[in-house]
């Protein structure tokens, strides 16, 4: 699963909403796509002065040893609650003329979209008359782009946040609505600090809606200073190996990042009691930056101690890695690896290093 799915198991791709003079219930259908849960909890309220009217998502997709066609998971959660099979729109484009046709029908006052994935066309932009609303998970103007929580955390940021802004066909270039910061625990991981970041976002949402509604969000949204924007780019599989001539925070910071999808790994030798050799793939799920400097008996040996195997890093730091995923195993943790090896040896593959352009300036 790549890092858009990922994202999309918690949050919706696109929402809308239609005027009220449309429904007889006098409230604001709302196009849904951003955490279904929140949106349709805060529609049902008596006060609520919007609605759900439809959801804009992925479309099916083989999934399974079977292969059988499946919704997306947020089309899948939307029929569970109920939700018409009709109003849930899938197309492969958010261009398509079917789809923009029917979308048109609605009569949308807004949109909102998170984590949708797919360019939004100026024909899609012009038919909410409100305009279009994305909740992004970071704190534009930075880390613009596809996976902006994965580099926040590559980059080892102690705080970041989620921005409200208005949809342009610049990438997340759009005027900013509203925003909040959070600060960035060192052990948190890029699938729960995303789930956070959606749910505070969808939040921000609600509170905004009145203002969204009135036109007042138009006046008061702040133009970002494109100056000072970075890009984040999107994530491939090639980055994920480890090279261990990098210090091990970088490393403890890129395992935060990269958890979910793709992961990281390493390249290790297994050395056996006869000195033969075996190179093993093991995927790296759980780290944290060693407090003592190394102690290694041999270059590139692999040690442990403390629950944890210790990697000898650059400027003599050690990256504990206190889980880990062998090949056709579950993860399990460190000291069962290291039982399990029964003495023999490990000692890391060298690798090149893989530079992402994590913080490049647009």
């Amino acid at each position: 699963m790549n890092s858009t799915l990922m994202l999309r198991r918690f949050c919706c791709c696109n929402a809308t909403v239609t005027p009220s003079s449309a429904v007889s219930s006098q409230k604001k259908p709302l196009v849904s796509a951003t955490v279904l849960d929140s949106l349709f909890n805060a529609s049902s309220k008596p006060d609520s002065t919007f609605e759900v009217a439809a959801i804009v998502t992925q479309p099916p997709a083989r999934r399974g040893r079977g292969k059988k066609l499946m919704p997306s998971p947020v089309a899948q959660h939307a029929l569970d609650r109920g939700f018409p099979s009709d109003l849930i729109f899938t197309p492969e484009r958010a261009g398509e003329e079917a789809f923009l046709h029917s979308l048109k029908a609605l009569q949308p006052d807004l949109c909102v979209t998170a984590a949708y994935g797919n360019i939004l066309p100026t024909k899609f932009l012009n038919i909410p008359s409100m305009g279009t609303v994305n909740i992004h998970p970071s704190l534009l103007p930075l880390y613009r782009g596809a996976a902006p929580v994965q580099r926040a955390l590559q980059d080892g940021v102690k705080e970041t946040g989620v921005s409200l802004a208005f949809t342009i066909r610049a990438l997340d270039a759009g005027p900013i609505i509203a925003s909040k910061t959070l600060e960035v625990d060192d052990h948190i991981k890029a699938p729960e600090l995303l789930d956070l970041l959606f749910s505070e976002g969808t939040k921000l949402l609600i509170h905004e809606l009145p203002s969204l509604f009135d036109g007042a969000a138009k006046e008061k949204a702040e133009p970002q200073d494109d100056s000072k924007a970075t890009l984040a780019p999107k994530i491939t599989p090639e980055e994920s190996w480890l090279c261990f001539d990098e210090e091990a925070s970088v490393l403890h910071n890129k395992v935060r990042a990269f958890a979910g999808w793709p992961g990281t790994r390493a390249k290790v030798i297994v050395i056996g009691t006869k000195n033969d050799q075996d190179i093993l793939d093991l995927k790296v799920i759980t780290t944290r930056v060693s407090s003592h400097r190394n102690h290694v008996t041999e270059e590139d040996e692999i040690t442990f101690a403390n629950g944890a195997l210790v990697f000898p890093c650059a400027r003599s730091s050690g990256l504990e890695v206190l889980e880990v995923q062998p090949p056709g195993k579950k993860v399990m943790p460190a000291a069962a690896f290291w039982n399990g090896l029964r003495g023999q040896k490990l000692k890391i593959v060298k690798m090149e290093r893989v530079l992402p352009a994590a913080m490049s300036t647009l």
